[in-house]
């Protein structure tokens, strides 16, 4: 019985494991990085008609010191770009841009936006769209900057409801309109350009900008050189301005679209736009370097705050090659033997052993097929997760149990196999006998089922020597990528197989007889612990009315089986009330248990206040709060940890509450962040990449102008206090 229901779980598994983002009716979806915080707005105050006006808005929140950039982004940088799919009968048009700012950066400057901006989008709807919803999709891309540049990305969905109005976004948007530069006729404005410079003279400007300095933003993509310096003058109502030609300038256009705005003031009224004609002829154009000169020496000054050092069993900086990252999976797959999470699989291969002492061919075909449902699973998962991340979606190493479904499910598993290996039901009882015996009839089916157990309680463990791997194989071609999964699944399986293969294991148990049956029941005990551990587990992600729920099902199964082992009468009126009454709390209380609630208290707490009284020396990990820290220069030391990793809660109770390790993190001014990833955050998976790790404990040091500092999966308190070190 045990192979068919993990058989089940396995494909629940692959289908549950898949994220999903829930369509909203009304607002947008939200992505969060540590710069930036995305979020589509829409503003349809009169529905979706036909003739009716119809917005959707893109915010951008950049945290301190971030900003992206306009539609021509200046020297370096890139636009944001909108990409959407749009039902028949609606189309989306251009971003009407806000007025953006100038960013100076050495001999360079950029045009964009920082803190919060609004790129409102107008839609068109015809009578062609019909239904009574407008259901759309946007793929967004942005390059965010600092100093160092990271390119993001998000995929929105929105649901709008065709009937009623949708305009709580309505203050939002209409900044954003405030915002837009003013389109005027350009009247008696000229642009003439000379060898060197393009003499601009405008009129008709605003009366009150008069002997104001300004900003003038070209349209055009590599007219001028924003950086370098140049002139502007008044003279009564006509400005007048001499702007650095682009040596790598390629077009020569008869108007040129630009926008003027006042200079320095982050109150600034909105910006004019003009299209201006030009007088004479353009000189030669250039031919246009792929990297102009002055962007390649600005790069060169740019410290390396984005190069990541590897933890101690990396090797050298700058990463790790291939071959060591298989070694260091094949090492960590083989610690993962180790791992108090996969100890209760232990309950099963010991069982195996016990029942095949004097059979060495059976022992060896049960090795092979264990190892074969091992490496399968670690090569489902691994492609799973490389597809999952090559379609967008910010996965890493334990995605599913991320997925209170998956949870519920191996507790349900596992609390069956407990109360089988207890004695409270024997499935030979239940099921008809050649179900039943099918676990006798393919002992091989079972092992490789087993096998395919053990991978699905151990995946969300990082072992020691497993964090560069796992970091590096996201990064691999799909065939070198799956070869690291590989590895990592060899190792796990290699103690069992090597053990399948010794006879002096077989010699070393005691012939069959009693004391099997008490080690059977004994063995019981480890998986209800683990059941209590999942338990634990769903509480962080769907709070105690989730994990009171799923209490309350597992009581009830264990009843159902015991009624099922019953006999006559007993059996065939309890049973059925007892399924019935199973079914019915999956069927209408299901959704408290695998629905993630927001407002759940996960195990790191949502503020100081919320953490238990040994924790208040740390504090929950945002991007905004990372940002903020960093841009004030604060040393940050950040625990990125979940509560279904028990490897993670180990080094929280033990070096992580050191005394003396958190006297050193005081005196040295650290701050301590808790990055929680118990549940889906994208958040916190970009987070994890940016340090080169998907996976589960990791453990980093962050300094100003320094590359963040990498722990060992395992670290020792000398480790951390060595990592301290601001040399």
């Amino acid at each position: 019985m045990r192979h068919w229901i993990a058989l089940l779980l396995y494909a629940w598994l692959t289908a549950t494991a898949l994220p999903s983002r829930a369509l909203d009716l009304t607002g947008g979806a939200v992505v969060k990085t540590a710069q930036v915080r995305a979020e589509l707005l829409v503003h349809a105050p009169e529905g979706v008609t036909a003739g009716k006006p119809l917005w959707l808005g893109l915010q951008l929140q950049h945290a301190p010191g971030w900003h992206s950039y306009w539609k021509n982004a200046g020297d370096s940088g890139l636009p944001t770009e909108l990409r959407w799919t749009l039902p028949a009968g609606a189309s989306a048009g251009e971003i009407a841009w806000p007025t953006p700012r100038k960013f100076p950066l050495g001999e360079l400057a950029n045009y964009g936006y920082d803190g919060q901006v609004l790129l409102p989008v107008p839609v068109t709807v015809t009578s062609e769209f019909s239904g009574s919803e407008l259901e759309l999709a946007l793929h967004a891309s942005w390059l965010v900057c600092r100093q160092e540049c990271i390119p993001e990305e998000g995929r929105f969905q929105l649901r709008i409801p065709v009937q009623g109005s949708t305009a709580q976004h309505a203050g939002l948007f209409q900044q954003a309109w405030d915002a837009a530069p003013r389109t005027q006729p350009a009247n008696g404005s000229r642009l003439r350009p000379d060898e060197k410079s393009l003499k601009v003279s405008l009129e008709g400007l605003p009366t009150g900008w008069r002997g104001q300095t300004l900003e003038i933003f070209p349209e055009i993509v590599g007219l001028i050189t924003p950086g370098a310096p140049w002139t502007q003058a008044w003279e009564g109502a006509r400005w007048s301005a001499s702007l650095p030609l682009s040596p790598d300038r390629s077009e020569g256009p008869t108007q040129v679209p630009l926008v003027v705005a006042l200079a320095g003031k982050d109150d600034r009224p909105a910006g004019v736009r003009l299209e201006v004609l030009v007088e004479g002829a353009w000189p030669a154009t250039a031919q246009r370097s792929e990297v102009p000169e002055a962007l390649k020496q600005a790069l060169a000054q740019i410290p390396p705050a984005t190069q990541i050092q590897p933890p101690p069993e990396a090797g050298a900086a700058g990463g790790i090659g291939l071959w060591a990252a298989l070694l260091g999976a094949l090492a960590g797959g083989l610690i993962l033997n180790l791992m108090p999470c996969v100890f209760p699989v232990l309950a099963i291969k010991v069982m195996a052993f016990a029942r095949h002492a004097d059979d060495r061919r059976a022992h060896r075909r049960a090795g092979l097929a264990y190892t074969a449902g091992v490496l399968l699973s670690f090569l489902a998962l691994g492609g799973l997760l490389l597809a999952l991340r090559a379609a967008g979606e910010q996965l890493g190493w334990g995605f599913q149990l991320q997925n209170p479904a998956v949870v519920a499910g191996l507790a349900l598993l596992f609390t069956a196999i407990g109360l089988n290996l207890a004695g409270l039901c024997e499935f030979g009882r239940v099921l008809p006998a050649s179900l039943a015996g099918l676990q006798l009839r393919h002992p091989l089916a079972d092992a490789f089922l087993t096998g395919v157990l053990a991978v699905a309680v151990a995946s969300p463990c990082t072992a020691p020597f497993m964090g560069a791997s796992l970091g590096l194989a996201i990064g691999l071609p799909t065939a070198q990528a799956l070869a690291v999964f590989c590895a990592i699944g060899t190792g796990m399986a290699l103690p069992y197989l090597a053990a399948s293969f010794s006879p002096w294991v077989a010699h070393a148990l005691p012939r069959p007889g009693a004391w099997m049956e008490t080690l059977r029941q004994f063995m019981a005990f480890p998986m209800l612990a683990t059941v209590v551990w999942l338990l634990w587990v769903l509480g962080q992600q769907t709070g105690i009315d989730g994990a009171a729920t799923l209490l309350l099902a597992l009581l009830l199964l264990a009843w159902l089986a015991w009624a099922l082992g019953r006999h006559g009468r007993a059996r065939k009126l309890l049973a059925p009330l007892v399924l019935a009454g199973l079914v019915t709390l999956l069927w209408q209380g299901g959704d408290r248990i695998w629905t993630p609630q927001p407002q759940a208290r996960a195990v790191m707490g949502t503020t100081a206040a919320d953490l238990p009284t040994d924790d208040r020396n740390w504090h929950p990990w945002t991007p905004e709060r990372m940002a903020s820290l960093q841009a004030a220069g604060k040393p940050v030391f950040v625990d990125y940890t979940a509560a279904w990793c028990v490897t993670c809660q180990y080094n929280k109770g033990t070096v992580l509450s050191d005394p003396g390790l958190l006297d050193r993190f005081a005196a040295d001014g650290v701050v301590l962040l808790r990055a929680d990833w118990t549940r889906r955050d994208p958040a916190v998976t970009q987070a994890l990449a940016a340090v080169g790790r998907n996976g589960v404990p990791t453990y980093a040091v962050y300094r100003p102008g320094k590359a963040p500092r990498l722990l060992s999966e395992l670290p020792s308190v000398a480790e951390v206090t060595q990592a301290l070190d601001p040399r």
